[in-house]
């Protein structure tokens, strides 16, 4: 099994790194490692996210964004948690994809969960699970 002492990596494209930068750090409270003229490196929950900048075409057109396959997230080990965070996305206004929810209710694998859409239509997934051991 491998422990958590390793950082995930993500790179996602941008259009924008200034509106990426002010979702990012300003909205969801990421911290900002360093910013180059090309990409901005976060340390998001822990974990590295890179917003590289990316030609127009490469970004998901506004009626093409679609939850599956892609998006990303953080899955949240307190349901207190994923509550302040809940909140602070709305208190913030950051842009819902979905209205938050509960999925496979009844079920072992019953789960909260709610979708954030960035700036360059990048999909953001957080949830909590009833079940802890459901949680991968």
């Amino acid at each position: 099994m491998i422990e958590n002492e390793h950082i995930f990596h993500l790179a996602i494209p941008t259009d924008d790194l200034d509106r990426a930068e002010e979702f990012y750090v300003d909205g969801m409270g990421a911290e900002k490692a360093r910013r180059y003229e090309d990409r901005l490196t976060l340390n998001f929950y822990g974990d590295q996210i890179v917003c590289h900048k990316a030609p127009a075409e490469e970004i998901v057109d506004d009626e093409d964004v679609r939850m599956y396959p892609r998006h990303f997230g953080v899955t949240m080990t307190d349901e207190e948690d994923f509550e302040a965070l809940l909140e602070s996305a709305r208190e913030r206004d950051l842009q819902f994809f979905q209205d938050p929810m509960t999925r496979f209710e009844g079920e072992v694998d019953e789960h909260r969960t709610f979708f954030l859409q960035d700036p360059s239509n990048n999909l953001l997934e957080f949830k909590w699970y009833n079940n802890r051991e459901q949680m991968y």
